[in-house]
């Protein structure tokens, strides 16, 4: 191992190949703390290629810090919708109250500080600090941990403590201080563009003479992993009931997925419910029985820790009948067309957008 850390050649390397090889994304055209910030956050379970439309949506409805903090949390979720993983959205939003109460706007310039707003960890920290204002901190991401755990045929599981910081001083060592933004950046590219999970493209890594697993021919045991996530099965029976041709919606509480978003009326069960057991809840919850329940769709939605297995019935009330509350949640009815005023899961989103018998941007 110390004979590899001592090679000069490997951030010039691939500082090299980025600088010819680089992707032409708009965050790195601009790369204020606020663009870098941005991106980071969007790029952290996405995929440029479906991050990017979303970027540059948030960039022109949210401009800056301040424009970000003076919206609501629900023009945010709704700037969100269909990203996934809206605590990211929350947190942003969070943060950048964070900043204009202590740094009057303007984004902090230290790791330091940056660690200690809402959403940002060790790895954006280090992104923002590096690329806007070349501070010598490495980032760890899943490309890195890849790209590193093959270079140096390294058997600690990344999903370890252990793991963790020993890859974490390894990204360090290696890192070019005097040019950290692009050797961040040059790692994250590489491992997303050459080094990839399933088809690592060998054969132009501008590391290939120095790496152990294209030497040995065994890439694809590496990195390790201490343990298989196991998923959670959760069973979810949505409800359509219209009055007066509007459609009742609640909201998501804090605690759960898709904290703060709208959804139709739910009745979640750890196990599949039969049509008996599913009527009688629902009774117990509209405190009358319905007139009549029809079984719509199904649909599985898979989440990283969690399978939602998913179904949507149609009710049938007495005419004018309206609810308050459904299950301690204020109800809200609204008609179709205003739908797109409210961020929704995905889920929802193609639930309704079956039960309406149209595309799901139409909603």
């Amino acid at each position: 191992m110390d004979k590899f850390l001592k090679m000069t050649g490997f951030a010039t390397s691939i500082i090299s190949w980025y600088n010819i090889n680089k992707r032409d994304l708009p965050w790195r055209q601009n790369a204020s703390p606020y663009h870098v910030w941005i991106s980071e956050i969007i790029l952290q379970q996405t995929q440029v290629k479906q991050g990017l439309d979303y970027y540059n949506r948030f960039i022109s409805l949210f401009p800056d810090v301040v424009s970000l903090a003076n919206a609501s949390q629900q023009d945010v979720l709704l700037a969100w919708q269909g990203l996934g993983y809206y605590s990211r959205a929350r947190n942003l939003h969070a943060a950048a109250h964070q900043i204009v109460e202590r740094y009057n706007g303007v984004m902090p310039d230290t790791y330091a500080e940056l660690i200690n707003l809402s959403g940002i960890g060790p790895y954006t920290a280090a992104a923002i600090a590096s690329i806007a204002f070349g501070e010598p901190h490495a980032v760890v991401d899943g490309n890195v941990f890849r790209l590193l755990a093959r270079c140096f045929s390294v058997e600690l599981p990344i999903d370890t403590g252990e793991g963790k910081r020993f890859f974490t001083n390894l990204a360090n060592e290696l890192l070019d201080s005097t040019n950290p933004g692009d050797f961040n950046q040059a790692m994250m590219e590489l491992g997303a563009l050459v080094c990839t999970p399933a088809n690592p493209d060998c054969a132009i890594c501008p590391l290939r003479t120095m790496c152990n697993s294209y030497r040995l021919g065994n890439p694809f045991s590496f990195p390790v992993k201490s343990r298989k996530t196991t998923k959670r099965d959760r069973y979810f029976y949505y409800f359509v009931h219209e009055s007066d041709k509007q459609l009742a919606i609640t909201r998501r509480e804090k605690g759960d997925i898709w904290q703060g978003l709208w959804e139709l009326l739910l009745i979640e069960s750890d196990k599949r419910l039969s049509e008996n057991q599913i009527v009688r809840q629902l009774s117990e919850s509209l405190n009358m029985a319905p007139l009549a329940v029809s079984h719509v769709v199904e649909m599985r939605h898979l989440l990283t820790h969690q399978n939602i297995f998913a179904s949507l019935h149609k009710v049938k009330m007495p005419e004018k009948f309206n609810l308050v509350t459904f299950k301690d949640k204020i109800v809200v009815y609204t008609g179709r067309e205003n739908l797109t005023d409210y961020p929704l899961p995905k889920l929802i989103e193609k639930l309704l957008a079956q039960y309406f018998d149209l595309p799901p941007k139409v909603l």
